[in-house]
């Protein structure tokens, strides 16, 4: 229950309540305070005004108010990427008609195109090939040395261009092992050896001299 009181010492009332004895002064808040906490409300009705603020729905779905400047953050990004688009637009299109010696031979290019090869290889490649292209299964690591179709640069942007057995593309990269026993390349015995040497490669060779003879070949 609470009642009126006044401090004795300060002359201050306190709030009526009473813990073990110990009451609480009412102080009134300090002025820079209540000032600050009213300018925080117009501000707040300020915003919401002129900015878009609230979400209501409509007979079509939810929508929300645009405010009376009518901004749209879309629209904002939207122009900061076409502004982007059109800074690089002229190293862009040199880049296309460039040989890639001439590329890797110019700074500000290779600038430009690692960077936006970056962002090219974490939207279509990092998916199968991992972010840092150190591969995952089925799919090779491409941060050592060995390349399946060659690791030049000229042989890197072929596979890039014309893809690994891809149907729609003449020049893609396509091949089939060779028939060894039914072509006649390799006898039996020499098929049987190198059929242990690959075994041996993960330590199951049940004939390490077959193995031996499997590696020659």
């Amino acid at each position: 229950m609470s009642e009126k009181h006044t401090d004795d010492v300060t002359g201050v009332e306190t709030t009526g309540h009473s813990w073990d004895g110990i009451r609480e002064l009412n102080n009134p808040l300090p002025k820079w305070w209540i000032y600050t906490f009213y300018v925080s409300i117009a501000w707040a009705v300020a915003y919401w005004i002129v900015m878009p603020a609230w979400p209501y729905l409509t007979g079509d779905g939810w929508t929300y108010t645009k405010g009376v400047i009518g901004y749209e953050q879309r629209e904002v990004v939207t122009d900061e990427l076409a502004a982007i688009v059109e800074s690089r637009s002229g190293a862009m299109e040199r880049i296309a008609s460039l040989p890639l010696e001439e590329i890797a031979n110019d700074p500000a290019l290779m600038e430009v195109a690692l960077g936006a090869g970056k962002a090219a290889f974490g939207d279509n490649c990092a998916p199968c090939h991992g972010s840092g292209a150190q591969g995952s299964k089925g799919f090779p690591n491409l941060n050592d040395d060995d390349w399946i179709w060659g690791g030049t640069l000229d042989d890197i942007h072929t596979t890039l261009a014309h893809g690994i057995r891809w149907d729609g593309d003449d020049d893609t990269r396509f091949n089939i092992m060779m028939a060894y026993g039914s072509d006649g390349i390799l006898n039996r015995d020499e098929i049987s050896d190198v059929a242990e040497y690959v075994l041996s490669l993960s330590g199951r060779a049940g004939d390490q001299e077959a193995a031996a003879r499997g590696s020659e070949v």
